[in-house]
């Protein structure tokens, strides 16, 4: 948890093969899970937000085998570093513009 923006960038180009400045957040979280790290591109410069849990740990999302990530809402992002477990989730059926077949 010692590397700041230039080296989280270095982080997400080599071993994410990911754009650090294509908007998206991305998550560092130590080996304790009592540390976080969100990275994130915005118009004209990094934003880098930093926790540290004076007690408890950051519980971790599903990961995806396929995308070889752990995709997560905005919404599911913000309960997670706020304490709220996300194990039971249940997201209830919303509108959307999803083209059918």
């Amino acid at each position: 948890m010692r590397k700041s923006f230039n080296g989280l960038c270095g982080l997400v180009r080599s071993r994410f093969q990911r754009n650090p400045l294509s908007g998206e957040v991305f998550i560092f979280i130590n080996k304790r899970r009592d540390r976080i790290k969100l990275l994130r591109w915005e118009e004209g410069g990094f934003i880098l937000y930093y926790k540290l849990l004076e007690q408890g740990t950051i519980e971790l999302p599903a990961w995806d085998k396929k995308s070889a990530t752990y995709p997560l809402s905005w919404t599911v992002l913000v309960m997670m570093v706020g304490g709220i477990s996300i194990k039971n989730i249940q997201k209830r059926k919303r509108f959307s513009f999803t083209k059918s077949d």
